[in-house]
Order: C-alpha cells, then structure tokens, then sequence
C-alpha cells in the first residue's frame, strides 16, 4: 500500500486515531435566535458576512483543526432542500482561504462533477493546491439534486458514467507530461497539458462522498478516501468495516458531523438529523468511540448552535481537540526544482 498523501496524512494520523475538522460557513445562521434576528432585520438566509467568516477562518487555523471543508451547491433550492451549502463559488473560496490560512488541509465536501467540465476542475484544484502549499483535498460526488442537471445542459441519468470518466480525466491531467485521453481520441503527440500541477507527485487526494452511482469496488480502487454522513455507531461500525476489507485498512474514511454544542459541558448527547446536540464531554466519548471504529477523520457544521461560534471553537479547542490533535506541522510536499519550501513557486535552486 502506498504512503498517504501528505495532505490526507494530516488527517489520518492512524489506527484508533482521529482529527477534527470544519464544514464553512462558519456561522450559527440556524440557532433559534439568529434566524429570528435575521427575519426581523430582513437579512437573506445563509449568506455569511465574508469579512467575519476570514476572522473566524483564521482563528479555527490557529486553534489547530485540521481541515476546513467546503460544500458545493451551484443552486439555492429553498422549496426542495433548503440548503445552500457553503455559498460562494468553491474553488474562488478555496483560493481565498488558501490565502488567510496557513495549515490546515483545505477540503471540499463535495465536488459535483458530473455538473462540471473535469478538465477545469483539475485546473481549479490545482491552482488551489500551488496556493495553499499541498494542502488540497478534493472530495467528489454525483450530485442528487435532478433539477440542476437540465439547468446545466446535463443528464441526471449519466451522472454515474460521468463520474467514472470525470475522475479518469482528473488523474490524467495532474500527470507530469503532455495530457493524454484515448476516450476522447487526444495522444501526447498533441502535448497539450494543464498546468499547473499540484504540489506533490501523486497529484491531489481524492475522496468519494457517499456512492456517487458507483459499486463500493470501483470507490475503493479508485479514491484514496471515503467521505460520509454520519451514522449510528451500529450502522458505523459496519460501513468502517466494509470499507477496511476493500481496502486492506489503508485508506481513510472520514465523515461530517452537524454539531449542536450545548453550554453545559456535561449535557447528554441527544441526536439530531446528521449529527448530535450534546456537551463537551459525551461529545469526546463519542468521538473516541469513532475513532475505534475506524474513523479517521470528522468535520462539525456549527450552524444549528445558538452560541457565539467564537465561544464554541474555542470551547472544543480546549476541551475536545487536545484529545483529537493534528499531527504538528503543516501537510509536507517534496523538494521540488523551482519551487520553495511551502510548496509554492520560487527561484531554482542548484
């Protein structure tokens, strides 16, 4: 089994371990009292101020998570879902996280492709990964909201086959040399090529959010991570284990978790939809027991809390990630001719 790529390393620090992370926006926008304050101000749902939400960025980087995760949602659908995920376009707020952080892996959780030209996704991605330094985690998925798909000029019914050749595209293009795609009748001898190219040699990790209309086999072989909603731990325990014996245990599952952190720090868990409103203290019981099932890595969605999301990072800073630390240092890249030591374009050194 190859090594972890230095970015996804970061996340996965090993058997029985995890690390946590944040789903962007980093805001309390669905906290009883916000949404009342919002409606009384007239203010639209789910939009975050962009200077605050940099603060915030910032001082999660600083705590030490490991990771900030974006999603990607191309149309605001109140009726049908509600949800407009992580709102600005994502790559173009990768590029800015890329510039306000300095550690932590910069993930997206995930991707449409089916809805996307793959050939400028791993443009974007790559683009990213040279702004960050490595720290680039590419989370896909095939989309499952039919209604985007015509809107798009694209079949909802194909989304699948996309994805398989979207994924196949992707690794060709982080390949070192002329781009090369039989399916679509392009050799090197036409040397073209994307540029640029990520950061470190294997290209850039890819996670598999859910399914996405492929066979566990196909995920397994094919994406370096599993990314998923979370679970009951009788229904974890089987998914981790499923996707342990498909991949021999060497590659990472990972899941979201929506998180309401209550006051008190000793307040029971109590489950909520795709998540948990507990203290503290249930809360790195429950972790700990995630982590001994196999899960590598967790990203909390903050936006139920009605709390300040500066008194809750700083709350499970200390209370919850000394138990869940992040490897030191940030995600390592190889010495590389004409590039510096973060990874990012710089004089040539002989």
């Amino acid at each position: 089994m190859a090594p972890l790529h230095p970015a996804l390393a970061r996340l996965a620090p090993g058997a029985g371990r995890l690390t946590l992370g944040l789903e962007l926006p980093l805001d309390n926008d669905r906290g009883t009292a916000r949404v009342h304050a919002d409606r009384e101000a007239g203010r639209p749902f789910g939009v975050p101020d962009l200077t605050e939400h940099t603060r915030l960025a910032r001082l999660a980087d600083r705590l030490g998570f490991a990771a900030l995760w974006l999603r990607d949602v191309p149309l605001y659908d109140p009726v049908r879902f509600g949800d407009a995920g992580s709102v600005f376009e994502t790559f173009t707020h990768l590029g800015h996280l890329a510039a306000v952080t300095e550690n932590a892996v910069l993930g997206t959780g995930a991707i449409v492709l089916p809805l996307r030209d793959p050939l400028l996704v791993a443009k974007a991605a790559a683009s990213v990964d040279v702004l960050s330094g490595g720290r680039m985690l590419l989370g896909l998925a095939s989309g499952d909201r039919p209604v985007e798909y015509p809107l798009f000029g694209r079949d909802f019914e194909a989304r699948g086959t996309a994805f398989r050749e979207g994924v196949e595209t992707l690794r060709a293009a982080w390949r070192t040399g002329p781009l090369e795609l039989p399916r679509a009748g392009l050799g090197a001898d036409r040397e073209l090529e994307v540029l640029p190219k990520p950061v470190h040699p294997a290209g850039i990790p890819l996670a598999v959010a859910g399914g996405a209309q492929q066979t566990p086999e196909w995920i397994a072989e094919h994406a370096d991570a599993s990314l998923n909603y979370p679970r009951d731990l009788g229904a974890l325990r089987l998914r981790t284990r499923g996707w342990q014996e498909l991949t021999g245990g060497g590659k990472p599952y990972l899941t979201p978790m929506i998180l309401d952190l209550r006051e008190d720090p000793g307040a029971s868990p109590r489950p909520i939809r795709l998540g948990l409103s507990t203290g503290s203290k249930a809360l790195r019981g429950h972790l700990e027991q995630m982590a001994a099932l196999g899960v590598a890595h967790v990203s909390f969605n903050l936006r139920p809390n009605d709390r300040p999301v500066d008194e809750v990072l700083r709350e499970l800073a200390e209370d919850v990630l000394p138990h869940f630390p992040t490897p030191v240092g940030r995600p390592s890249p190889p010495a590389t001719p004409g590039v510096d030591g973060d990874g990012r374009p710089g004089e040539s050194r002989s």
